[in-house]
């Protein structure tokens, strides 16, 4: 069997482009003892994988190597195993990688997870089941502790992890404010998933809508987006405000400096709290968040939509959605077929 590999060519400078990366054909390898052989079927595209791409600044996890398989988080199935923890037949999660078939021990590509299927669509535990939603229910529930009542005001609101974060904080009845890009994102994350309003970033004032929005300031700023929204957040703080930093995808593509806070001084009179998170620092839960959020699936409180692509050939082209806009959700790269 022949294997098409993505691999990391150069370090973008800016927007990744199709010459960062090249495309080897490689042979199948048989698993070792120990290992597995998993054909993947679907790939997370996440704003991560940007920062995984550079050597020039500091980061939670080590960079792709060049000339390494892109990394990524994806779902597959197990056709062949010498690790007796997995069988052939076995649907897995891990860092399968923007390949085809991933041969290796599930120590080497950080673990694998087995999944079911059938009682949910395996490109889900990509989304709400995956590390979209364990970073929202974790950055929300266990870092921001939002109470009844208070004010959540999301950036991305519609992307993986914002809209879950929306749809958590109005759970636990939090009025949710959501901030996102043109007015299909913004009926999507009111009129479907019941947030209380939005703001189009791209044809309003933020700093004056938050205002309106947000009359007696923001209880938690849950920020995917950094730049100017995130300062525009800080000058509208209600007392002990918490802010949690996931992401900032509006910077990860400068090919300068990144344009950090200029209103952070917000944060004193304030005396409110900045947090960065990672999803892998709450692993040991993960088991009890799915059950949980499995539950407000069952129960139509938690929606989720997945935006499916096709081919490893076009990673390059679909990953450039997230950073334009272009996706409807979770993007999702399917590589392979269920056999």
């Amino acid at each position: 069997m022949k294997n098409l590999q993505c691999q990391l060519a150069s370090r973008p400078v800016g927007e990744p482009k199709t010459s960062d990366f090249n495309y080897v054909e490689a042979e199948v390898r048989q698993p070792s003892e120990g290992e597995v052989l998993v054909k993947n079927l679907f790939l997370s595209l996440d704003p991560a994988m940007r920062g995984w791409m550079m050597d020039n600044k500091k980061s939670y996890i080590p960079p792709v190597g060049l000339g390494e398989v892109m990394r990524a988080l994806g779902i597959g199935k197990v056709i062949e195993s010498n690790d007796e923890k997995y069988a052939a037949g076995d649907y897995v999660s891990g860092l399968l990688g923007v390949q085809q078939y991933m041969t290796g021990s599930a120590k080497a590509v950080g673990g694998l997870t087995k999944v079911s299927a059938g009682q949910i669509p395996l490109e889900r535990y990509l989304s709400v089941m995956g590390m979209p939603g364990m970073t929202a229910y974790h950055g929300l529930l266990v870092e921001a502790k939002p109470q009844p009542g208070e004010t959540v005001v999301i950036s991305g609101a519609s992307g993986a992890v914002g809209a879950v974060v929306g749809q958590i904080a109005k759970i636990k009845g939090c009025k949710v404010i959501g901030i996102a890009g043109g007015e299909e994102k913004c009926r999507y994350i009111t009129e479907e998933l019941g947030f209380d309003a939005a703001i189009d970033y791209k044809n309003t004032n933020v700093t004056a809508a938050l205002r309106e929005h947000c009359p007696k300031g923001l209880d938690i700023y849950f920020d995917n987006v950094g730049g100017e929204i995130l300062d525009a957040a800080l000058a509208n703080l209600a007392m002990h405000a918490r802010i949690i930093v996931c992401g900032a995808i509006s910077q990860y593509n400068n090919s300068g400096e990144m344009n950090g806070p200029k209103n952070y001084l917000a944060i004193l009179p304030a005396r409110a709290t900045m947090r960065g998170i990672v999803v892998m620092d709450y692993v040991r839960n993960y088991a009890d968040a799915a059950m949980e959020m499995a539950q407000w699936m069952a129960a139509g409180k938690l929606k989720a939509r997945e935006d499916v692509y096709e081919g490893v050939e076009n990673y390059p082209d679909v990953l450039m959605k997230l950073f334009t806009g272009d996706n409807q959700g979770k993007l999702v790269l399917k590589v392979g077929e269920d056999d």
